[in-house]
């Protein structure tokens, strides 16, 4: 049976939601499960933006024959090529035969990669800033590649000022029939998936995201429809301006994650007392994580929200602790910046996870590391609490500036 909503009198959502699948792309958890965003256009011609995963395919097509109600498909509008939204592709050519494919080079070369279906005659290619006519609606494209492949690229709608936004402005998490921004409290329950979602698919691709962030201005946008999450009619500027700090790697919040790795709770322990000293002196926010048991999505979530990290651990056979080790590599390959770190490190007879973590953020751009470092022999004592009494403070003093 079909499930469809409407986002005026001829724009129809025709997507589904996946609440069984448990970690997107096979690596990021979402107990929330992911919606897949597809929109049908109905005038003189209609034309479908996007596709669904397989999951939902027979969601997605109920959908559409209901909404087509006899129709024929003109136009599939493929934004993106990567397998959740392009799985249907053969199946909506084999049930409308005259059905146009429309794309750009890369698409069409993408495509040729996933499928083996003859493409002649079904084609219509686009380049910057194109139009496609269906009657009183006009599909313009502009184009975004590495947002996050490179053949991505953005329809605007000119009449009803739509801007189906690819996998740019999306989020994880399955819409519970609320598919609407303000149908829901963004901030408390959809904020940090958003961006859990930015930080781990496109945080990335920020330059790019800076030069897609440009072309927008200068069309007036009335509504932000992206393949994954909700779809935004309202308050776009708040969107529109977490994006822009995400893509300039500007933190969110003046405020502090501490991330640490604890074998026995001595580490865990420096971490708390650090924790607690930083709240009772007045910030807020703070996020503690055992970076063992906290997906390090979660971690590069907390690196996108936060002014200031304290990365603790203790040195393990002679080197970083593996759960920290992954996370810094995390960072360095979602080319984080921008941030003032504080370094603690543990270790019984030959302490070295500091010295060897400074190297790693030396790799990265604009990194500050606070002194002291703090260096705990096995337990806190008298000294090393003198050390991160210290360290306190200089935390302190970089958050007021």
């Amino acid at each position: 049976m079909y499930c469809t909503r409407n986002l005026s009198d001829s724009v129809y959502w025709v997507g589904g939601c996946d609440r069984r699948l448990s970690l997107f792309e096979n690596l990021f958890p979402i107990p929330r499960g992911i919606t897949y965003n597809s929109y049908l256009i109905l005038d003189e011609k209609t034309a479908l933006i996007d596709t669904v995963d397989a999951s939902v395919s027979r969601q997605f097509l109920e959908n559409i024959l209901h909404t087509l109600d006899g129709r024929a498909l003109d136009y599939l509008v493929v934004n993106h090529m990567e397998p959740d939204h392009c799985a249907n592709l053969e199946e909506l050519m084999l049930r409308f035969p005259s059905l146009k494919l429309v794309g750009n080079a890369k698409t069409f070369g993408l495509m040729q990669q996933f499928y083996d279906f003859d493409l002649s005659e079904r084609m219509v290619t686009v380049k910057e800033g194109d139009t496609l006519s269906l009657g009183s609606h006009t599909l313009r494209f502009y184009f975004a590649p590495m947002v996050h492949w490179p053949e991505v690229m953005m329809t605007y709608e000119e009449t009803e000022k739509l801007l189906f936004s690819a996998d740019a402005f999306g989020s994880f998490g399955a819409v519970n029939g609320n598919l609407f921004n303000d149908e829901v409290r963004f901030e408390q329950e959809w904020l940090d998936d958003a961006r859990r979602y930015y930080g781990n698919i496109v945080g990335k691709y920020g330059a790019q995201v800076q030069a897609a962030l440009k072309k927008l201005p200068g069309q007036e946008i009335r509504m932000i429809c992206p393949l994954h999450g909700l779809v935004w009619r309202s308050n776009l500027d708040c969107l529109l301006q977490k994006y822009d700090l995400w893509s300039r790697y500007e933190p969110e919040e003046q405020t502090v994650a501490l991330l640490y790795g604890s074998m026995y709770g001595d580490t865990e322990n420096a971490v708390n007392i650090l924790a607690c000293g930083l709240a009772d002196a007045g910030v807020k926010h703070i996020a503690v994580h055992d970076i063992s048991s906290t997906h390090v999505s979660a971690l590069v979530s907390e690196v996108f929200r936060c002014s200031h990290l304290v990365l603790a651990a203790p040195t393990y056979n002679g080197g970083i602790y593996p759960a920290m080790l992954n996370f810094l590599h995390d960072m360095k390959a979602l080319n984080l910046q921008n941030r003032t770190v504080a370094l603690l490190e543990n270790g019984s007879w030959a302490p070295t996870a500091a010295k060897q973590t400074r190297a790693l953020l030396d790799e990265l751009k604009n990194i500050q590391v606070l002194e002291p470092v703090v260096t705990v022999k096995s337990a806190l004592k008298g000294d090393t609490l003198s050390q991160l009494s210290q360290l306190k403070d200089s935390i302190l003093a970089s958050l007021a500036g």
